[in-house]
């Protein structure tokens, strides 16, 4: 795939439209699950997917996600069965974007080149790794740019200065982490959220998205406003271990995943 046709960049290239990003966490409770949640919350009214690769030390993850982790390790599930994963989706016929969620010690561990290889040769569109700062990320931009791949910036409320080094490098979309500290539904959102938002979008050529935090069809509706995209995970993977028994059953998976997808179409009906 050449860079032109990423598609990221043909999903926001019409910015008339709010996007949703779900995250699930690869594996949880199984692999064969999270193939038909994927599908299901494309159905839900998802644009783009988010996959968690499993992680024993996810930093910006709370507790919701670290328990999906454990669960999906538990289940042996790698990086390697991510990127099968991916290619399983695509060969299914799934045209939405895709991109990997994961940390710099995977990724060095799996070799920067060659996981961008195999990332654009399985058909993802890009890579978001949150311990990697700005600083950083030449390497692996570089390697993400050969392949026709993004490397999805984040930026916190930080100073101006730091805003505008973020935003100004920043393709794809621009992950905008709504507060500080980690991932986690929350009952209320920053009274500084839409200022900080529109610092960032005034710092970016890129799309932006917002996620952390954010849980209900009433945020989302708030939100939309001053962002291109709305990202919700905590509040999925949520939902997911409440119907783990019906989605660990082969013979009720489907079960499972039709009340997943009447969740999250509440919250992509907030966006219409």
């Amino acid at each position: 795939m050449s860079q032109r046709e990423n598609r990221i960049d043909r999903l926001f290239a019409d910015r008339t439209r709010k996007r949703f990003i779900p995250f699930l966490t690869v594996g949880d409770p199984s692999l064969e699950a999270t193939f038909q949640l994927a599908h299901g919350l494309v159905e839900a009214g998802a644009d783009l997917l988010e996959l968690g690769v499993p992680y024993s030390d996810p930093l910006a993850d709370g507790p919701t996600i670290q328990r999906a982790s454990q669960r999906a390790l538990a289940n042996g599930v790698t990086i390697k069965d991510a990127l099968e994963l991916v290619e399983r989706l695509r060969q299914s016929g799934m045209e939405t974007p895709l991109v990997l969620f994961t940390y710099i010690n995977p990724v060095l561990q799996y070799g920067i080149d060659r996981l961008f290889a195999d990332l654009a040769a399985k058909g993802a569109d890009g890579i978001v790794i949150p311990d990697l700062p700005v600083e950083e990320n030449a390497p692996a931009v570089k390697a993400a740019t050969a392949h026709g791949l993004h490397v999805i910036s984040l930026v916190a409320p930080t100073s101006e200065e730091r805003v505008r080094t973020i935003g100004e490098q920043a393709t794809g979309f621009l992950y905008c982490v709504s507060s500080l500290g980690v991932t986690g539904a929350r009952a209320s959102l920053s009274e500084d959220l839409a200022d900080f938002l529109q610092r960032v979008r005034s710092s970016t050529k890129a799309p932006t998205a917002v996620g952390f935090g954010i849980s209900t069809p009433e945020q989302v509706k708030a939100v939309a406003p001053h962002t291109d995209g709305i990202i919700v995970g905590s509040a999925i993977v949520m939902e997911i271990e409440r119907q783990r028994e019906l989605l660990a059953d082969p013979d009720r998976v489907e079960e499972g995943v039709e009340r997943i997808k009447t969740f999250v179409h509440q919250l992509t009906s907030a966006l219409q």
